[in-house]
């Protein structure tokens, strides 16, 4: 199991960070590229049909339409992860106004730690080991949300 992660800029690695932490704490396979969706559309075409990954999280700001590009050249899942900047809303909107036929799964502002989670929530579908350390790190998080 296989997660990759497609940044529009090299600006976008603090999210992907975000995102790689969690994903390391869940032992899981990934990788992490850049690739523009308007300035270099052939690299992103080519990564995305050549990669074995089994989920994208596609990492864009101001036009967003990174995870949409990602989502055109494959049907397996893509999580969108708009970057906070000057234009937020456009951000926000280019992930989640996706035409009928492509979706995208969208988290909020700089969230890649969920959408690591919820990349990993869908590969847990297959994989009980995944499905069990999920249950575990909710615990956790459900265990630190009542401590004082």
């Amino acid at each position: 199991m296989k997660i990759q992660i497609i940044m529009g800029s090299k600006s976008d690695m603090q999210v992907a960070e975000k995102a790689k932490k969690i994903i390391e704490e869940f032992d899981v396979e990934h990788d992490i590229t850049v690739a523009s969706a308007h300035r270099t559309p052939d690299v992103l075409k080519e990564i995305v049909e050549k990669c074995d990954a089994d989920v994208f999280i596609g990492i864009a700001g101001l036009a967003a339409a990174l995870p949409g590009s990602i989502a055109a050249h494959t049907t397996k899942p893509v999580i969108g992860v708009p970057v906070s900047g000057k234009v937020n809303l456009d951000a926000i909107l280019s992930i989640i106004q996706m035409p009928p036929g492509i979706p995208v799964a969208a988290v909020g502002l700089d969230r890649g730690d969920n959408a690591a989670l919820l990349a990993i929530e869908i590969l847990s579908i297959r994989d009980k080991n995944l499905a069990k350390q999920m249950k575990s790190y909710r615990a956790k998080m459900r265990k630190k949300a009542l401590s004082r």
